[in-house]
C-alpha cells in the first residue's frame, strides 16, 4: 500500500472511522467519508477531505466515486439490541449485505480497471463472527459477512487476485456510541489496523480475548481448505 493515494471509509462519522481518517491524513492520503449522517458533516484538518451521502440498498449509486479509491474500508454498522423482526432485518441488512454490495461494486471496479493499479479493501466483521456479543441479530450479520467474506477471498479467480487485495479486520470491544462499554481505546484500535495492515496480511486481529488469536487463524485455515477442496472438485468435474 502506497502512501499518498485515496481512501474511502464508510462509517467515517463514527468512532473508529474518525480516528482512521486522522492517520490516513496524516500519512498524506485523501479520505473520502461516506456516511449515511446529513448533519455535522464538517470538513476540518482531521475531517475527511470529502463527504459523500449514502444509503443502503442505494450502494450502486456510488459506483463513480468508488472508481476514484485505492483502498475501502467498510466500517459502517449497527448494534440493535431489540428484539423484533425488524432488528435481525436491518441488522442482517446493513451489517453484511450493505457490505457485500460494496465488496462486488469495488472488485468489479478492479477488474475492469485495465492499469497495473492494485486495489484494496479491508471489511470490518468483529470477532461477534463466532463468539458472543450478548446480541443475536448483531452475531447473526457479523457471522454471514464473515463467512461471504472468507468464501470471497478464498474463491477469487487469480486475474482478480492480482488486482484487488482483501483484509479482514477482527475487533473486539471498543468504545463508540454503538458500545460505550467498549473496552479498547479507538485511537489504539486503528493505530492497530493499519500497522498489521502494513504487514500485508490477510487477517488483522486487534483484541483483548486471547481466544481470538487462536479460534479465528483456525477458523479462516477451515475455509481456505474447504475451498480449495471445492476447487479440486469443480475441476474433476
Amino acid at each position: 500500500m502506497g502512501q499518498g493515494g485515496t481512501v474511502g471509509i464508510t462509517g467515517a462519522s463514527g468512532a473508529l472511522g474518525k480516528e482512521l481518517t486522522k492517520i490516513f491524513r496524516e500519512k498524506g492520503f485523501k479520505v473520502i467519508g461516506f456516511t449515511h449522517n446529513k448533519n455535522n458533516n464538517e470538513l476540518s484538518k482531521n475531517s475527511p477531505n470529502e463527504w459523500i451521502e449514502w444509503q443502503c440498498g442505494k450502494e450502486f449509486l456510488l459506483q463513480e466515486h468508488l472508481k476514484k479509491l485505492d483502498i475501502l474500508i467498510l466500517n459502517h454498522g449497527i448494534y440493535d439490541l431489540s428484539k423484533t423482526n425488524s432488528s435481525y432485518e436491518n441488522s442482517i441488512e446493513i451489517n453484511a449485505l450493505s457490505k457485500f454490495k460494496f465488496f462486488n461494486l469495488f472488485e468489479e471496479i478492479a477488474i475492469k480497471d485495465n492499469s497495473i493499479k492494485v486495489r484494496e479493501i479491508w471489511i470490518n466483521t468483529s470477532e461477534a463472527e463466532i463468539l458472543p456479543a450478548l446480541n443475536p441479530s448483531y452475531e447473526i450479520s457479523k457471522s454471514l459477512i464473515g463467512q461471504l467474506v472468507s468464501f470471497k477471498t478464498n474463491l477469487l479467480e487469480e486475474n482478480t487476485k492480482k488486482k484487488l487485495k482483501i483484509k479482514k479486520i477482527i475487533l473486539g470491544p471498543f468504545k463508540s456510541e454503538l458500545n460505550p462499554l467498549g473496552i479498547m481505546n479507538p485511537k489504539f484500535v486503528s493505530i492497530n489496523i493499519y500497522n498489521f495492515a502494513m504487514l500485508n496480511t490477510f487477517l488483522i486481529i486487534v483484541s483483548p480475548n486471547p481466544l481470538t488469536y487462536i479460534l479465528f487463524p483456525i477458523k479462516e485455515l477451515y475455509y481456505f481448505l474447504y475451498c480449495k477442496l471445492l476447487t479440486i472438485s469443480k475441476f474433476s468435474n
